[in-house]
């Protein structure tokens, strides 16, 4: 049992800082909850509840960052988040999440790739023309959100992709994905949060630890070079991608 808090502990605090930079904490606290004997379902559950404080804290430690798209307001985003959120909570209870399990490497590789061609290869006179505009922008994170209620994996993956696409600055779409992403999943939160299959030992460690490490990665996010972000923001989902292709 130590052994398995210790393992907890780790990787919630990783997670943390995962989920502040790029996205993809479930990935590593999921496993770590079955090394501690849950079931899969109950890690599901267990997972999204003790990672939902990190994402706040990390959101409000991040927050003079945090803004909306060239041509759609923070105020917007945060309305299409919760509404999608809560739509995809309702998909949940009401669909099994197999087919949106197949589907995760490939929306992560897609994500991935988008992103880094608008890191590294977009020219850089191109205009606002090559960019996701207002209705793109919304259509984007309501998908987006949508699948965030449904399963989460990979969602900041996926907004820091459909941000900087709109136009935002890394530094700032990062943040902003902190926050919304703890809006997407308030939903989640609510549906499971007296659940029985949640265990509230893992789930408190999971749940501290990974403030911690949210705290930590908030931290780097505003003294990271930008350039080397993108590159570790591709290399994170590089890493995702064969993860959830191997687990298939």
């Amino acid at each position: 049992m130590a052994l398995a808090l210790i393992v907890l502990a780790v990787a919630g605090f990783a997670a943390g800082v995962q989920n502040a930079l790029a996205g993809g904490g479930s990935f590593l606290t999921f496993p770590s909850l079955l090394f501690a004997g849950l079931d899969p379902r109950a890690a599901n559950i267990t997972s999204t509840i003790a990672l939902f404080p990190g994402q706040v804290s990390t959101g409000l430690a991040g927050r003079r960052y945090v803004g909306g798209t060239a041509r759609l307001p923070f105020k917007a985003l945060f309305g299409i988040s919760l509404a999608g959120g809560l739509l995809g909570a309702f998909l949940l209870l009401a669909t099994p999440p197999s087919v949106f399990a197949r589907l995760v490497p490939w929306l992560i590789l897609f994500a991935t790739l988008v992103f880094a061609w608008g890191s590294f290869f977009r020219r850089p006179g191109a205009d606002a023309t090559a960019r996701l505009g207002a209705a793109g922008s919304a259509l984007a994170q309501f998908a987006i959100a949508i699948y965030g209620g449904y399963f989460g994996g990979g969602i900041g993956i996926l907004m820091l992709a459909a941000l900087t696409l709109a136009g935002m600055q890394v530094r700032s779409a990062g943040a902003t994905k902190n926050v919304l992403a703890g809006v997407m999943n308030s939903s989640a939160v609510l549906v499971f949060l007296f659940s029985h299959e949640v265990h509230w030992l893992p789930a408190a460690v999971l749940g501290v630890t990974a403030i911690l490490g949210g705290l930590t990665g908030a931290w780097l996010l505003r003294r990271v070079n930008e350039k080397l972000l993108r590159v570790a923001i591709i290399a994170i989902g590089v890493a995702l991608t064969i993860a959830m292709f191997l687990r298939q």
